[in-house]
């Protein structure tokens, strides 16, 4: 009979863990992590949603302003066409660098008059729509240079990946939109736009613009619903990407709290060391109050020191027999009350004085202990 031979391969249960060592990504991020994250940069916002209130806040700028600012290029227009003769009539030698630019600074200081607005509202905005997203902290680690980064390899990873390609799609998306939208505004008004030759400059500047405006108006409408959807996908890939196995959770705890163990000892050890301390308070007490078997508290009452009488120690069971037997080899008085000894056991930690509404209860005692002493 042939003996059957088997032969048996190690593993570990870890190789078929997804996610590498630890299992699965279940658990949510903890507030370190996150903190760090965001420390290197890592943050959920969205780019179109940040261009889509800057889209809105400039075609609403250029509708309430757009008077004023025909009326601006008018008159850069007319300054320009001016100057034309003067020109004509100098000497090609005789320009320099500086007549040119003589001739040309009030042209840009109107021009930045113009524009500088447009400016101050969009980095106010973009500001703005930054911090509702990911709150204010200044971060300079996304600006160090990473050797990884230039990692061809690299490089090709983030080309061919399915954020890459999500981005693709999210941008024809974005396009399409652009354009149907354009098209069908400028084609509502494809009827005014025929009579652009024969209506005056003013008038047909009017119309072009109000075109523009409402079409800019309508691209970033449909722009913001989309910087919206786009700020949800992100939050959610953030909070995937972040999400931690448990084991690292876990580890983290050890790394930042301890090891549970260690810490468990250490309060045995503090525990143990308050318990002796106790203990040798104990002969110092007056008087100790018992259960009678299943509690102890030993009571002091030093007036000059005091304004009650003060708890030195308590305990129940086991403890509560180890202050027993210290109270009897200390020759200090043992009194049976179990009302007064649970209420001061469960009311008055080891050092304090007692509360008023037992003042009486333990004065009788501690009377009832003095005159047994006398």
């Amino acid at each position: 009979m042939e003996q059957d031979r088997r032969q048996i391969l190690p593993y570990h249960l870890q190789w078929f863990a997804k996610d590498g060592p630890g299992g699965e990504k279940t658990e949510p991020a903890t507030a370190k992590k996150l903190r760090e994250a965001r420390e290197d940069g890592k943050v959920a916002k969205s780019k179109e949603l940040t261009a889509a209130f800057d889209l809105i806040v400039m075609f609403l700028m250029l509708k309430i302003f757009v008077s004023t600012i025909g009326d601006g290029f008018l008159q850069i227009f007319y300054y320009v066409y001016n100057l034309i003769p003067d020109f004509i009539g100098i000497n090609a030698m005789d320009v320099s660098t500086y007549a040119v630019m003589s001739f040309f600074s009030p042209v840009n200081i109107q021009m930045l008059k113009i524009v500088a607005p447009f400016f101050i509202f969009g980095f106010a905005v973009t500001l703005l729509v930054n911090i509702l997203q990911v709150g204010w902290k200044v971060s300079t680690k996304p600006m160090q240079p990473k050797l990884d980064r230039f990692n061809p390899v690299n490089g090709m990873k983030r080309i061919i990946s399915k954020d890459s390609v999500f981005e693709l799609f999210k941008s024809l998306i974005k396009i399409a939109l652009i354009l149907y939208i354009a098209y069908t505004a400028i084609k509502d008004h494809e009827n005014d736009l025929f009579i652009l030759y024969d209506i005056p400059l003013n008038q047909a500047i009017a119309l072009c613009g109000d075109v523009i405006i409402g079409a800019g108006l309508k691209i970033s409408l449909v722009y913001l619903v989309v910087g919206i959807a786009d700020f949800i996908y992100q939050k959610y890939r953030f909070n995937e990407e972040m999400k931690m196995t448990k084991q690292e959770v876990k580890d983290e705890y050890k790394n930042t709290e301890g090891n549970p163990e260690v810490k468990g000892r250490q309060r045995q050890r503090m525990r143990e060391a308050s318990r002796r301390r106790m203990m040798q308070d104990v002969p110092k007490a007056d008087v100790v109050i018992t259960n009678p078997t299943h509690l102890a508290v030993a009571i002091k009452y030093e007036p000059e020191v005091h304004k009650a009488p003060v708890v030195l120690a308590k305990g129940e069971d086991y403890l509560a027999q180890k202050i027993r037997e210290a109270a009897r080899e200390n020759h200090i008085e043992i009194v049976e009350n179990k009302p007064l000894a649970r209420m001061l056991y469960a009311n008055v930690e080891i050092g304090n004085e007692i509360p008023p509404e037992l003042y009486q209860a333990v004065a009788e005692i501690l009377a009832m202990v003095y005159n047994m002493r006398q």
